[in-house]
């Protein structure tokens, strides 16, 4: 199936979905599920919910990085669900669709800063934020503590120094929730 058929579907109102101000179409993980099987259709893995997995999403402009960063991940705690995103709307849009336990979120995005972001988290995300950047202002630091971000964590200290950080923020949370 194609996006163009995907599109006619929630245009007609066979697929519950919506528009965005971009134009682009969003549906729910739950409804698209449920519409695949009720037309027979065949469920992608990653669109089943497994309760017992944490899901962390990672917001990165810089497309090499975030590959980079999904990969190791993947490879150093196989057991989490990595859900990435290239700007902070399509970061938003993911963070509402998954509920992760953890946001690992670069400060410098395309369309928002990170300051920004966690600003329209505010009362809706238990999860922690993780801020990976290459630098920062310090009063976007000071902002960024006022809204309760705990691990700043700078690019340059390598990527097993971002994997620890997430770690304990997730170790952190899982205290936290028990």
């Amino acid at each position: 199936m194609t996006p163009a058929t995907v599109a006619s579907w929630i245009d007609q109102g066979h697929l519950k979905g919506h528009k965005t101000p971009t134009g682009r179409r969003r549906v729910a993980s739950v409804d698209l599920v449920a519409f695949l099987s009720t037309h027979g259709m065949s469920v992608p893995a990653e669109l089943l919910v497994m309760p017992d997995r944490q899901v962390v999403v990672v917001v990165e402009d810089d497309r090499a990085y975030l590959s980079a960063l999904v990969r190791m991940i993947q490879r150093e705690v196989p057991e989490l669900d990595v859900v990435a995103a290239a700007t902070g709307m399509d970061g938003l849009l993911e963070i509402g669709r998954v509920d992760p336990d953890l946001v690992i979120l670069d400060y410098a995005l395309p369309d928002l800063n990170a300051v920004q972001v966690v600003e329209r988290l505010q009362d809706r995300l238990a999860a922690p934020v993780m801020i990976v950047t290459g630098g920062m202002p310090e009063k976007a630091e000071i902002e960024l503590r006022a809204l309760g971000v705990r691990a700043i964590v700078n690019k340059v200290d390598g990527m097993e120094v971002v994997i620890e950080a997430m770690r304990r923020a997730l170790q952190t949370r899982k205290v936290a929730v028990a």
